[in-house]
């Protein structure tokens, strides 16, 4: 257990941003024997054929084809994905006054404003480069540069009346030099440093920040992980693990092994890499070879949506329905929703639920409290564009779209020998 945890650590640490986490994973799946396919030329989907697709460098799917045919045998797939709330660098991101020079930033998805407050950030993400051949490069800065800090309680004494409540325009805004000091081309030009390009080649980027403090156990026996972007890079490592484990076990399955990750679902993931894009269906068709028999594959497949579940927090039980209170360090959890925000019903849940039994695994339910509003993943969205059958489920954490979020180091095993077994089924 200890060992897939402290390499979650690690696969965390690497990702900052959704396009580090893709880069990740596929350098992790080209050392077990992947190789990347281009979207714009033709593929030769032979049985044994161990590859993966990048759209827009923040979505990636993966495959392992089986020996039988593809309508026959159906897919075996489980979906996560890889962005995170954040904070993210405007196009004219240089603010100057007050004798401080700070970074304008817009907030990506539902995070938690307060908890990015005082805090060691760093900028990575990626740069459009022109020239004679124009190209992507990923960046990270790798070292603490920017930081929003709090109004001393003494120029805010109406804090303890009202509550923390700043302003995303107004209060949000990074600073990170003297008025006077490195200019944000400056920044830039560091950035660049190990790919031969200045500020002066940069087209456009899309950099966002993050807390460098690394991912850490924690706890009298460290019982806890604590990270930023568990929600989802969690689930992400967990589906790659388990597919890496059973492909090393048996290299040509009679059906197909998939997973999908997809960004811009904290952001309702209409983009043409997320889930409510046509990368799943693409890459499904292209293997399936189309009509009738990519039809029959879709019917005969399963998808697992991971994505962090809402553990009960002991300081508010009351948030939780009475009888669906997920456990810290009690399994994998299934996530249930009759209106639609989570996919799982009677046939996928309980193909979970045997899948956990298969794994010696013991599964968790939730459902959330018919008063407050329910969240959503990628399953429905994937499920609907592709009609294909599936069921949510994640591991239950506390801090959700926190800065620093955490969970228990006992649950990633688990969910990894759950989704193996999915994976084995193939």
């Amino acid at each position: 257990m200890l060992d897939a945890v402290e390499d979650l650590l690690a696969y965390i640490d690497a990702s900052p941003t959704p396009y580090h986490c893709v880069s990740e994973t596929a350098r992790r799946l080209e050392a077990a024997g992947w190789v990347r396919l281009d979207e714009g030329e033709a593929w030769n989907a032979a049985p044994g054929l161990r590859g993966y697709v990048v759209r827009a460098e923040g979505s990636i799917v993966a495959f392992q084809l089986g020996s039988g045919s593809l309508a026959e045998g159906g897919l075996r797939i489980v979906g996560a994905h890889t962005d995170s709330p954040n904070l993210r660098v405007k196009p004219l991101a240089q603010r100057d006054g007050h004798g401080v020079r700070q970074l304008t930033v817009e907030p990506y998805g539902g995070l938690l404003h307060y908890t990015w407050f005082d805090r060691d950030c760093s900028l990575a993400g990626r740069i459009q480069l022109g020239g004679d051949t124009p190209r992507t490069v990923l960046v990270d800065l790798e070292r603490p540069m920017a930081r929003i800090s709090s109004l001393a309680i003494h120029l805010n004494r109406e804090l303890a009346e009202t509550g923390f409540k700043p302003n995303a325009q107004q209060h949000m805004h990074p600073l990170y030099a003297l008025e006077g000091g490195p200019s944000l081309d400056d920044v830039l030009d560091e950035a660049l440093t190990d790919h031969g390009a200045t500020h002066a080649d940069v087209l456009a980027h899309d950099l966002m920040l993050y807390d460098v403090q690394e991912a850490a156990l924690s706890g009298a026996d460290e019982a806890f992980v604590h990270a930023s972007r568990l929600d989802n890079q969690a689930s992400c490592h967990a589906a790659l693990t388990a597919l890496l484990r059973s492909a090393a076990t048996d290299d040509t399955p009679a059906g197909c092994r998939m997973i999908a990750f997809w960004d811009h679902e904290e952001v309702g993931s209409s983009s043409v890499s997320g889930a409510r894009g046509a990368l799943l269906r693409d890459v499904v068709s292209r293997l399936a070879g189309g009509g009738e028999d990519l039809r029959r594959a879709i019917a005969n497949s399963l998808l697992i949506s991971a994505d962090m579940a809402h553990g009960v927090h002991a300081n508010y039980p009351e948030r939780h329905d009475a009888q669906h209170m997920p456990l810290l360090g009690h399994g994998p959890v299934v996530k249930w929703n009759v209106n639609q925000s989570y996919t799982s019903d009677a046939v996928t849940g309980g193909a979970f639920v045997d899948l956990c039994s298969k794994a010696g695994v013991t599964p968790q339910h939730y459902s959330h409290r018919n008063d407050l509003r329910c969240g959503s993943t990628i399953g429905p969205l994937a499920s609907s564009q592709l009609g294909i059958r599936t069921v949510d489920v994640g591991n239950p954490m506390l801090s959700m779209h926190s800065c620093r979020e955490m969970c228990a180091a006992a649950d990633h095993e688990p969910m990894i020998r759950v989704l193996a077994t999915h994976f084995d089924q193939a």
